[in-house]
């Protein structure tokens, strides 16, 4: 008898994601462009260090890792000093971008690639291979004003434009999260397509906690400290319960919990999506993919923009305007205040359905590779 004869299975497209190290916010809305790309039998390899791989290792300990160093932008402790330490960094991240499309230029020689996937990461362009470039910010705010806007603006897009093609999280349309952020008057000259809302959450049929609170800390240090420092002061004289999680995940030092307070370094997703199911309000950062989440769960928040990134301080009052959120600044922060604000604020927080379109996006992906 004859053998059988050999049928050649065709290889999976291998897709390499690279989240920037800018706080967390960047892996994690990554986490469901990786399921979608899993979903379309896709081989997905990640490439990230530090919190965003602690972070992602967990989340996917199954996938192949490739070490990347950040970007490692060093934060100031006051709004001044913030705008003068990132123009004073901008040569160091310009070199940081170099090295990393050096790195990218090897790396495909090695393992053969069939696209890229960066999130905010501007060296992760190669004209051999599809090369994604995720992004909500086509408009980066300045404090310095409008002709500022437009040569960031300008300069951003240098970079954007040598990408295959700008994928934005957010929806097409007046009726979306990000506001100018993600709706330039002027867009990249390459492809950009809206993929909708990224969140690794699903809604999830738990029922609130009455006078129950989440707290997510997030972000560059040393704002972080400063702002945890600053709840735990005020969350001791509580009179409900809270959850604090402090955006830690590589951290090995805890804070004791009591019987009304419980203090997290870091929780995985599901467990993170069940809190903040449970929570009455949050508390946290108004970092886009932070945002993300708590839309697609429909949670009342309470955001406290990091002092000097004009971008969160941008969609905090954004958010405010739209009825979607309470924001007050981290300086003029209290607890007590910030509650009586949120019972007597009118959020209305509802959101179409809008999966298909990051669907459609990996879906047409794949399709180009063939």
């Amino acid at each position: 008898m004859n053998p059988a004869p050999e049928v050649n299975t065709p290889r999976k497209p291998r897709i390499l994601v690279a989240p920037l190290d800018w706080g967390l916010g960047h892996a994690t809305r990554c986490i469901p462009v990786i399921y979608e790309l899993l979903k379309h039998k896709c081989e997905v390899w990640l490439a990230a260090e530090g919190a965003q791989e602690v972070l992602l290792k967990q989340e996917f300990p199954e996938l192949r890792f490739l070490h990347l160093p950040g970007y490692r932008v060093k934060y100031s402790r006051s709004r001044s000093a913030m705008i003068w330490s990132m123009i004073t960094q901008t040569s160091r991240i310009v070199k940081a971008v170099r090295m990393e499309n050096e790195w990218l230029k090897k790396t495909l020689s090695e393992y053969v690639f069939d696209a890229v996937i960066s999130d905010n990461r501007y060296g992760l362009h190669h004209s051999s291979v599809p090369c994604i470039f995720m992004t909500h910010q086509l408009t980066i705010k300045s404090p310095l004003g409008k002709w500022s806007e437009r040569l960031l603006q300008k300069e951003n897009y240098q970079y954007i434009n040598r990408f295959t093609e700008c994928w934005i999280p957010d929806l097409p349309g007046t009726d979306n999260l990000a506001g100018v952020l993600s709706h330039p008057s002027k867009m990249p000259d390459i492809p950009a397509r809206y993929i909708g809302l990224l969140s690794r959450f699903e809604n999830k049929e738990i029922h609130e906690i009455n006078g129950h609170i989440l707290v997510v800390l997030s972000g560059p240090e040393p704002q972080r400290s400063i702002l945890e420092e600053k709840i735990i002061k005020e969350i001791a004289h509580y009179g409900g319960t809270a959850t604090i999680v402090r955006g830690l995940p590589a951290f090995a030092n805890i804070i004791p919990s009591t019987n009304h307070i419980r203090f997290y370094n870091h929780l995985p997703t599901e467990e993170l999506n069940i809190e903040m199911s449970k929570a009455g309000y949050v508390i946290s950062r108004s970092g886009y993919s932070t945002v993300m989440d708590l839309i697609k769960l429909q949670k009342k928040s309470i955001l406290i923009p990091t002092p000097g990134q004009t971008e969160q301080e941008y969609l905090g009052k954004y958010l405010v305007q739209k009825k979607m959120a309470v924001c007050i600044d981290q300086k003029d922060f209290s607890l007590n205040t910030a509650i009586r604000q949120a019972r007597e604020f009118s959020y209305q927080l509802s959101f179409p359905g809008n999966d298909y379109l990051l669907s459609t996006a990996v879906q047409q992906l794949i399709a180009s590779l063939r």
